[in-house]
């Protein structure tokens, strides 16, 4: 059987500070720290051996596999980074507090933005320092390509063509992965490994830093068990697909 780890960042700085923070670059709190070196101490429990790694461009997530591969004395395994693995691009909502949000949106409208499928937040302004063509880590990308703001059905679309271009073929030959990502780039995934529907896909949640141990049928994507490791914190997950 082949192995599949999804491991949400551990606690960002502005997940501590409610923040819509999307592709803005923060860094774990010490609380984050502590969590991705726990995760690496359960996935030692389970004795897999890690083929290869793959994680986004943003460093809370990089961070995260570092300290997870260095608790599992697994740090010379490829690691590939890439931006289409990055978090959902909030738009003009960037940076801002989501509470404060709510309070002159109100509840509903920031509901709709945050837990819709397909509603888009307002664009970011390209003056916007959080615009991602002021970030040299995108200097060598189209800007066409780079979101402004993205519903999880535009993340979506970005994330699986790469999961199906770039990764899946190395679970097909039978390597054992980990993908250390962020909230709703792992639910794009999760999406297509348990056929989720649109309407229930925004329903589930990954926790910070807890990682998700996805067990599959000899080269192939089909699932065959799931279990985040840390059963104290631990989201419902979807039901797994019949075969």
């Amino acid at each position: 059987m082949t192995k599949l780890v999804l491991v949400r960042h551990g606690q960002s700085q502005w997940n501590l500070e409610n923040r819509f923070t999307g592709w803005v670059d923060v860094g774990l709190t010490p609380e984050g720290v502590k969590e991705a070196k726990k995760a690496g101490k359960l996935l030692s429990k389970e004795k897999i051996d890690f083929d290869i790694a793959f994680t986004s461009y943003q460093k809370r997530a990089i961070k995260t596999l570092w300290l997870t591969l260095e608790a599992l004395d697994q740090m010379s395994i490829p690691v590939t980074k890439d931006w289409r693995l990055n978090e959902r691009h909030y738009g003009g909502l960037t940076g801002l507090n989501k509470q404060e949000t709510r309070d002159k949106h109100g509840d509903e409208q920031v509901h709709i933005w945050r837990r819709s499928f397909d509603v888009p937040p307002p664009q970011i302004d390209k003056d916007s320092e959080f615009h991602p063509i002021h970030d040299r880590k995108y200097i060598g990308i189209d800007p066409a390509e780079l979101p402004i703001g993205e519903s999880l059905k535009m993340t979506t679309e970005r994330v699986l063509p790469y999961f199906d271009r770039q990764i899946s073929p190395f679970i097909r030959g039978g390597s054992n992965l980990i993908i250390s990502a962020h909230g709703n780039s792992l639910r794009a995934l999760l999406k297509t490994l348990f056929k989720v529907s649109d309407k229930d896909i925004p329903g589930f949640e990954f926790p910070t830093g807890n990682p998700l141990l996805i067990t599959l049928e000899p080269n192939s994507t089909n699932v065959v068990s799931a279990k985040y490791l840390d059963e104290d914190r631990a989201k419902d997950l979807p039901e797994i697909p019949s075969a």
